[in-house]
């Protein structure tokens, strides 16, 4: 457990690169189109990329302790996307009425062919893909939790690396 704390930044780098691949994979090579909230959901994993990056440089414990503990904070975030992205298409929760399908109300045609112009195409509260019956959003709340605690015990780790 100590060797992979130490490594945790290139862990983190490693597995934020290899989670973004893979939507990015799914979108562009398989025709899986993000909604609203899968595109929120892949932030935290850039911001995780260049905290741990910075933390994998040679820098004092204390920088390297705060680099992990923002990258946990980042990580949890994005968990705390997934997750009510995960319940919004379980209908646990009632999803952004910018990609859950509200019904379009218009006082006139303009306003109508406004409102279906800006419509998204992808809806939120669909699972358009999924494994042994947990979608991406679903994996993505369970890698939170791995990447988030190995990042938590990272942060507080006091002793430096070898």
């Amino acid at each position: 457990m100590d060797r992979l704390v130490n490594q945790a930044p290139l862990v983190l780098m490693t597995a934020s690169a290899a989670l973004l691949a893979t939507v990015y994979a799914m979108q562009y090579w398989g025709g899986l189109a993000p909604c609203r909230l899968c595109i929120l959901q892949r932030w935290p994993y850039a911001a995780v990329i260049v905290l741990a990056g910075f933390a994998w440089l040679p820098v004092t414990g204390t920088v390297r302790r705060v680099l992990m503990g923002l990258a946990a904070l980042a990580i949890v975030t994005g968990g705390a996307i997934a997750f009510y992205h995960a319940g919004v298409e379980q209908h646990w929760f009632k999803g952004p009425g910018s990609c859950s399908g509200v019904a379009i109300s218009a006082d006139s045609l303009e306003e109508l062919l406004k409102q279906l112009m800006v419509a998204p195409v992808v809806r939120c509260d669909e699972i358009p893909w999924s494994l042994f019956g947990i979608s991406l959003a679903g994996y993505n709340v369970l890698a939170s939790i791995g990447l988030a605690a190995l990042a938590v015990a990272a942060a507080l780790r006091r002793t430096e690396r070898p």
